[in-house]
């Protein structure tokens, strides 16, 4: 495929637009978005890709000795954000980082994703899709624009106005997702009060974790301008619904999709059964990486539809992998534990490094079940082979040390730093004393 722009073209863009700041975006090991903010007379300089910074304060980059790193922007993800001014408005590229001798840092997410990527294309597959599905919550702002606990309705799944008083502002973040090149393909309010999910069009793995980064900065962006705060939290309430991301995810060589045989069972290829098998043997290892924060293992609990259990059908929505009904082009395994709160460069990755095991190794997928695991009690889920998700962080960080597959496609450099990361996060959570503990104990003992 051949690039969107050239260097010219951006030139010329920025010219027209008038653009008067350029934003080079990237995103540290924990998934947050950063940026270097540099004004357009020195656009030259960064498509010369000799924009330096200090990673040294980067979470999860390198050591202050070793602290120089550069910038290579993407040119294909140029775009003018829509709310800025037009007296002098703001565009943004995203970039891969580099070391100062040319070679890509293998703490940039990015190009741990681009690393797997590499390895597919090995195998003669030529695309991996992704059609991601975030979810958020709308909180109501304070008079000092700091977010409450309120939410701004009391919608549920599908409601329409005036029960659903986000309808507004998912509105015009819709507006200005298409303003920005994006393809919208639904937008309703979830289960949860305060609950929305927007969804786009799916594309290669890379572009799709570069929208779902997009997507997030619009929807805080617009949410503000609402007086409302958006949060990809997984948890923020209890007793309702958590906020997931489930992951379309489909394999392709050439025009074909790799996961569709038409004279199968299921329609379902060789491939995409073997995919399954890998996605399974390596979920539990994963979950550190899709389900990253303390607050996650408190949506990965029965009765609130996020998957618990490892387990496959193309029927239900308690398992893990869920098969849409869609078949042709169309056909796709959807990984329901991913939540919003992943970096989705690391996210994609290893899951389609779990997913490419199955198809090296010819893996075969247990049985589909196709009753509501959530009725089982735990000698069924045993006698029927499903296993449990991580129940915490700690216990899938155990998991994801043990599992080769998933530490190699992360690579020693990202592999350490998060572990590092999210075990220094985990001790500060268990140490911590809650206002539960509190309410429980105080006064009974």
């Amino acid at each position: 495929m051949g690039s969107k722009y050239t260097r010219k073209d951006i030139v010329k863009l920025v010219e027209e637009e008038n653009v008067r700041f350029i934003r080079l975006q990237f995103t540290d090991l924990l998934g947050i978005i950063k940026n270097v903010e540099i004004p357009v007379d020195q656009l030259g300089k960064a498509l010369d890709n000799k924009m330096m910074f200090d990673g040294s304060s980067i979470e999860g980059f390198v050591r202050i000795e070793e602290s120089d790193m550069y910038l290579y922007p993407d040119l294909d993800t140029f775009v003018v954000f829509p709310w800025t001014s037009e007296k002098g408005r703001v565009a943004r590229l995203i970039c891969d980082i580099y070391n100062p001798d040319g070679t890509p840092f293998a703490g940039d997410p990015r190009s741990v994703l681009k690393k797997v990527i590499q390895e597919m294309k090995d195998l003669g597959f030529t695309a991996f899709n992704i059609g991601p599905e975030p979810e958020f919550f709308l909180f109501k702002n304070d008079e000092k624009g700091e977010p409450t606990l309120e939410l701004n309705d009391k919608g549920g799944y599908f409601d329409l106005a005036p029960t659903d008083l986000g309808e507004n502002c998912r509105r015009d973040i819709v507006l200005e997702l298409e303003d920005m090149g994006f393809e919208i393909e639904a937008s309703h309010h979830e289960v949860a009060p305060g609950q929305h999910e927007i969804d786009f069009k799916y594309a290669d793995a890379v572009k799709a974790c570069d929208d779902i980064q997009t997507f997030k900065l619009v929807v805080k962006t617009i949410a503000r301008k609402h007086g409302l705060h958006a949060t990809f939290m997984p948890k923020p309430l209890f007793g309702v619904n958590g906020s997931g991301m489930h992951a379309n995810m489909s394999l392709f060589k050439g025009e074909q999709n790799a996961f569709f045989d038409e004279k199968s069972d299921l329609q379902l290829s060789e491939t995409a059964k073997q995919f399954i098998a890998g996605i399974l043997k390596h979920a539990e290892a994963f979950t550190a990486i899709t389900n990253p924060t303390v607050n996650s293992y408190k949506r990965l609990v029965p009765g609130y539809e996020a998957p618990c259990y490892v387990a496959w059908s193309s029927r239900n929505r308690s398992p893990l992998v869920r098969i849409p009904a869609s078949r042709g082009l169309s056909t796709r395994i959807e990984v329901r534990s991913v939540d919003p709160a992943a970096n989705p460069y690391l996210a994609m990755a290893v899951m389609l490094a779990a997913g490419l095991d199955g198809v090296k190794n010819n893996l075969t997928p247990p049985a589909p079940v196709d009753r509501n695991i959530y009725v089982m009690d735990k000698e069924e889920r045993i006698e029927n082979g499903i296993a449990d998700l991580p129940a915490t962080l700690a216990q899938a960080l155990d998991t994801l040390k043990r599992d080769d597959i998933i530490m190699a496609a992360l690579g020693e450099h990202a592999a350490e730093h998060f572990i590092e990361a999210k075990e220094i996060e985990w001790d500060m959570f268990r140490t911590q004393v809650h206002p539960w503990e509190r309410e429980q104990y105080l006064t009974l003992y």
